[in-house]
């Protein structure tokens, strides 16, 4: 997910391929015959290394649709998810757009009126199976474009040892089996204390730095009974209630130097995943990808929700990547493939690659079948999804403030931070950037 595991894509070079002769990326023309169509599709890689890329996801996903549509060929070239974005919006300007694309945004083309609507491109059956909160996240002006690809949830992770040693959880069986349930953010500043007096360099990292600060954000926001917007969907940045977060962050967290050594605002969270699984940090908010990492480290950890400020029902932030058709004339080519992309074992094939979470009912009801290897773990994550709240990425706006927060909201929780200031000026630039 852009901003979110993009690190997992560090290919350079964009892997291509076709299911049929190879034309060079991007090259074929829209009709190969009298009766035959190319369909070309753009999507971003996944994988850390050439041997797990999505290239080849991509390849049998197109190569099955073939067989099983004779004359209509799919043509895909997968890059990193570092330049992704710019290569599709690089086309698109030069008037040579993909027929697909799954990358990061889809409200800008919406509102440009360079996308078919889901009602335009997929069956019934396709169309409902979207879990309601992604579909929701996937329209501009309560018309959906966006059509959700793979999610992810967030959780609070926990260095199980860290925090047994330094007494949060007891030593015996029973208190080791039953794991940590903080209620509200007091116990997290008390365990935070106990860990800082056992000696751990980070009790609690808060990874504002501009990898993922909008992220980091939008939890503690929404755990503080916020959020970026209000029921009506307008920007409601600069909330008593966002400021409140902010607030207990700057003076609870980092004022008593719980945050560890590096200042948040310069904390990216890949180096606080790094920190954590080299056994240095005792909690953070993490998501499904730092499950291996700390898997791979031989570090046993908890998650659970993070709690709310005062102990109500904690509401998770979710977060989704996106498919878009453009209007190539291929309409009709288009909704079949992406039927075929979204059938479930499609879904499954992929999430269960890369340890995400389906975007679909029956991609769901499939992983919560599961079994074996980290299944159990993703469920975690899995059961906070149908009521996830996500970023409000139908704005065409959203990006330019998620870019804002990145650059501003490290420094309200510095010691003198003004959150409050900070917020309010994120906010008002936010409103007008709506309402251009």
């Amino acid at each position: 997910m852009k901003g979110r595991y993009q690190s997992l894509a560090a290919t350079g070079a964009a892997l291509c391929l076709t299911a049929v002769a190879l034309t060079g990326c991007g090259a074929a023309e829209g009709l190969t015959g009298d009766n035959e169509v190319t369909l070309r599709v753009v999507a971003a890689d996944y994988g850390d290394n050439p041997q797990n890329s999505s290239a080849a996801y991509w390849k049998g996903l197109a190569d099955g649709f073939e067989k099983a549509n004779p004359g209509v060929h799919v043509e895909v070239s997968v890059y990193s998810w570092s330049e992704v974005d710019a290569k599709v919006a690089g086309m698109v300007k030069a008037g040579k757009a993909p027929d697909i694309a799954q990358i990061g945004a889809y409200a800008d083309y919406a509102a440009a009126g360079k996308l078919y609507t889901a009602e335009e491109l997929l069956s019934v059956r396709t169309e409902a199976d979207f879990l309601a909160p992604l579909a929701d996240a996937g329209k501009v002006k309560r018309v959906q474009y966006g059509l959700p690809f793979v999610a992810s949830t967030r959780l609070l992770f926990y260095n199980e040892k860290l925090l047994t040693d330094a007494g949060v959880i007891g030593k015996d069986a029973k208190a080791a089996a039953a794991g940590w349930q903080p209620k509200n953010w007091a116990d997290l500043e008390a365990a935070a204390k106990k860990l800082k007096g056992a000696g751990v360099p980070t009790p609690f990292a808060v990874p504002l730095g501009r990898e993922e600060a909008q992220a980091e954000t939008m939890m503690w926001t929404l755990a503080g009974g916020g959020g970026y917007t209000d029921n009506e969907e307008g920007y409601a940045i600069d909330s008593p209630d966002n400021i409140k977060a902010l607030e207990f962050l700057r003076d609870k967290m980092v004022g008593q130097g719980l945050t560890g050594s590096v200042e948040p605002g310069k904390l990216d969270r890949q180096a606080a995943f790094d920190a954590f699984t080299r056994g240095e940090v005792g909690m953070l908010n993490g998501h499904p990808t730092l499950l291996k990492q700390a898997a791979a480290k031989g570090v046993k950890f908890g998650m659970v929700a993070l709690p709310t400020a005062d102990g109500s029902d904690p509401s998770a932030m979710g977060v989704a990547d996106w498919v878009m058709a453009f209007k190539n004339g291929h309409r009709k080519e288009s909704g079949k493939f992406l039927d075929y992309l979204y059938e479930p074992q499609n879904v499954t094939a992929f999430t269960g690659t890369y340890d995400l979470l389906p975007a679909t009912t029956s991609g769901y009801r499939a992983m919560e079948a599961r079994t074996g290897g980290s299944a159990a773990q993703l469920k975690t994550f899995l059961t906070a999804l149908p009521n996830a709240k996500l970023y409000p990425v139908g704005k065409k706006s959203w990006a330019g403030v998620s870019e804002d927060i990145k650059q501003k909201i490290g420094t309200t929780v510095q010691p003198g931070g003004q959150p409050a200031k900070v917020l309010e000026d994120i906010a008002t630039a936010a409103r007008a950037a709506d309402a251009r």
